[in-house]
């Protein structure tokens, strides 16, 4: 079966999308797209030999679209996940699945009244081998119950659009996520501490930030976002067990020795990274969509991830510790 696929958004990552699914991944093609750039959207849908649409909305109503992919701006995707659910449609949203956690929960309550699980968010650090392998440690046991997790995010620079609270809203929220994820628990407190500011930062940004979560269990979790580092895109994560220690290994990258010195270059972008991530991302829907059954993170890991934004964000500001208002997840989700 090929699974005919609508694109919103053909903006950076919805062209990335689109050219993976074409060059990339198997069982899927691109028939649709649609973008508040219409000129943009028409160029693209006549290379990949598409249609464009005038709406998001158009595009989800098309019988020949059997699956929706969302890349447009952060705040249209609950009203096209929703316009999907509606028309019992698979759909996978880019993060974040709504930018409040009042939208996350309107999606939640519409797919468990649709009866079936529908939505994929756009996580991807799940399907990143690396992160995987730190999984598959963590669930074997091989350090012991977790006592703690350090994580990393650094960007080399943040264009002067970028505020203090996107630091979790955009970044920090893979992180909220994988955390979730490797401890297979929720987070229920968090406190953000402010260091000295990087002179680096546009005036107005709180950069770098360090955020301290509690697991259920007790696990304490650090995440370090910097996004003005200069050097490059560094993500790093390390589990700290009662018999040992696991951690994400660095990119693999040419090491060159010369005039007594080692040196080995560092990923610049988040696409040099985790291109793979995104390419395994993709494939594992389009496989899960032709077999009509659920794949990666779920309508609940969204909502999860954007209630705890909400506390992080509030403890940005506020200078304490916050609780994290995490209701229990209904058995839909199991």
């Amino acid at each position: 079966m090929t699974v005919n696929i609508g694109v919103i958004g053909t903006g950076s990552i919805g062209s990335d999308h689109i050219r993976r699914i074409g060059e990339k991944c198997r069982g899927g093609r691109v028939v649709a797209v649609s973008d508040l750039d219409q000129e943009r959207a028409a160029a693209i849908a006549a290379r990949v030999d598409a249609k464009a649409f005038p709406s998001g909305a158009e595009l989800i109503a098309n019988a020949e679209v059997d699956a929706v992919l969302v890349a447009s701006l952060a705040p249209t995707h609950a009203e096209y996940v929703l316009g999907c659910l509606a028309a019992g449609k698979p759909v996978f949203s880019e993060k974040p699945l709504a930018t409040t956690a009042a939208d996350c929960e309107r999606v939640v309550a519409a797919e468990q009244a649709a009866g079936r699980r529908l939505v994929q968010v756009g996580f991807m650090r799940r399907f990143d081998s690396d992160y995987r392998q730190l999984k598959a440690a963590l669930d074997g046991g091989e350090i012991g119950d977790p006592l703690m997790i350090h994580c990393v995010h650094r960007n080399p620079f943040a264009v002067e659009s970028y505020h203090s609270e996107m630091a979790t809203t955009d970044t920090a929220i893979h992180e909220i996520d994988a955390i979730r994820w490797l401890l297979d628990e929720e987070l229920t407190s968090v406190q953000v501490l402010t260091p000295r500011k990087t002179s680096r930062r546009h005036a107005h940004l709180q950069d770098p930030q360090i955020m301290l979560y509690a697991s259920d269990s007790g696990v304490r979790a650090d995440v370090e976002v910097f996004v003005n580092c200069q050097y490059g895109y560094d993500i790093q994560c390390e589990a700290v067990g009662e018999t040992g220690t696991a951690r994400l290994p660095d990119p693999a990258r040419l090491s060159v020795r010369s005039q007594a010195r080692e040196t080995r270059a560092v990923p610049q972008t988040w696409q040099e990274r985790f291109t793979t991530a995104f390419d395994v991302e993709i494939q594992e829907w389009i496989d899960a969509v032709a077999e009509d059954r659920t794949s990666g993170p779920s309508a609940w890991d969204g909502y999860a991830a954007a209630v705890i934004a909400d506390a992080t964000v509030k403890a940005l500001h506020s200078g304490g510790i916050e609780s994290i208002p995490m209701p229990a997840r209904p058995g839909f989700y199991d």
